[in-house]
């Protein structure tokens, strides 16, 4: 049977019919209220987590805070408690740590004042407050889950829908992996197979973003290289973001996949506990070809497409998957027409990535299902 994903277009038919309006709509289509509505007797409080990504530094991309605040409208008319949440990341950052975290968020507008709710880094102030969840799959026996997300009754997961330079793209799965992973959870789930090609041209970036000082500049024949200790790293691949000349990758074409799998794990282990009591949205607007973690927003890849909701991630990230693939492209990608429809963009921006693969692999260990239908509302 087919799953409703829920797309609201960004055309505006009246004055009422703004952004705001159309996430108010998209959470009334997928049952929002009933989802996060306070259950216990006695007036027991109903605290609901919404994930979201706060952005990084520098980067300009990311979910506006008025359309969180929105959702926390919703939450809060249903009875129950929002925060807004995200974990600390693996990699140098101005989120880090839970101090540095929080002061990005509210200089991107993440404040109490305009979301009207809390926001709380998931892992704590050092990224060691988690929980170790049981999934019994292919690659983990268990996961290790942010302990603020693990304590939540409910979830709300708000997705930028965008690329990724080692998963292809990122959205609801990667959204849950990721972002409800502490630091040892992301690492987890990255390999530690970096590779440094002979294109490298020594310019130093990817010594400058490295956390583990594995990375240094050696003398070569031509100039300067980059060479790294495997020893020392620890697979965040921050390097593969900032390179520019896309001289650093994986060693072999496989680890794409297993990433992929290991995201999709990760994912089942953060909505454990919660069944019946999650819904997700996507935004499909700014679909950069890097993640918000990245300290820069490129131009978008497409024209603006709409928001997306449903509760199920698999069916709401396979369908925008396939929007963006029908959409017109407006950079050139590789070999393909700057305008050409049809193909998949986020695997002619990161060759070698295994985007499509979260999906299926997320369908196979029973996330969600990829047969869906799109109804407009």
């Amino acid at each position: 049977m087919s799953v409703p994903v829920y797309l609201a277009g960004l055309a505006v038919k009246n004055p009422s019919d703004h952004r705001l309006a159309k996430i108010k709509r998209l959470c009334d289509a997928v049952g929002l209220a009933d989802k996060v509505r306070p259950l216990g007797k006695g007036g027991e409080d109903e605290v609901v987590a919404i994930k979201l990504h706060f952005g990084e530094s520098g980067n300009d991309t990311y979910l506006h805070p008025t359309f969180a605040r929105q959702v926390v409208d919703c939450v809060k008319a249903a009875g129950a408690r929002p925060f807004l949440a995200d974990t600390c990341t693996l990699y140098k950052s101005t989120r880090h740590n839970a101090v540095d975290h929080l002061e990005t968020a509210y200089r991107h507008g993440f404040t109490p004042y305009v979301v009207d709710a809390p926001v709380i880094i998931a892992d704590g102030v050092t990224s060691r407050c988690y929980e170790e969840v049981p999934v019994n799959l292919k690659h983990f026996a268990t996961v290790k889950i942010a302990q603020a997300f693990r304590s939540a009754n409910a979830m709300v997961v708000l997705s930028h829908f965008k690329g990724h330079a080692f998963g292809g793209f990122g959205g609801a799965i990667k959204n849950l992996a990721m972002g409800c992973a502490p630091q040892a959870g992301k690492i987890d789930q990255h390999g530690r197979n970096v590779v440094i090609s002979p294109n490298c041209i020594g310019c130093g970036q990817c010594v400058k973003s490295c956390p583990q000082e594995a990375l240094r500049l050696e003398k070569a024949e031509k100039g300067r290289r980059a060479v790294i200790d495997a020893s020392r790293c620890i697979g965040c691949y921050e390097c593969v973001s900032v390179c520019r000349q896309g001289a650093i990758g994986v060693d072999f074409p496989n680890e794409y996949a297993e990433f992929a799998e290991r995201m999709a794990e990760y994912a089942y282990g953060a909505v454990q506990g919660k069944e019946g009591r999650i819904c997700y949205l996507n935004f499909l607007m700014n679909v950069t070809p890097q993640c918000d973690c990245a300290g820069w927003s490129e131009p978008a890849i497409v024209p603006d497409i709409g928001i997306l909701a449903s509760t199920d991630p698999v069916a709401l990230d396979t369908a925008c998957f396939d929007l963006v693939k029908s959409a017109p492209s407006l950079v050139h990608l590789g070999e393909h027409e700057p305008h050409s429809c049809g193909y998949d963009k986020f695997a002619a921006l990161h060759p070698n990535t295994r985007g499509w693969h979260q999906v299926e692999y997320a369908e196979s260990i029973g996330m969600g299902s990829r047969d869906y239908t799109l109804e407009i509302i």
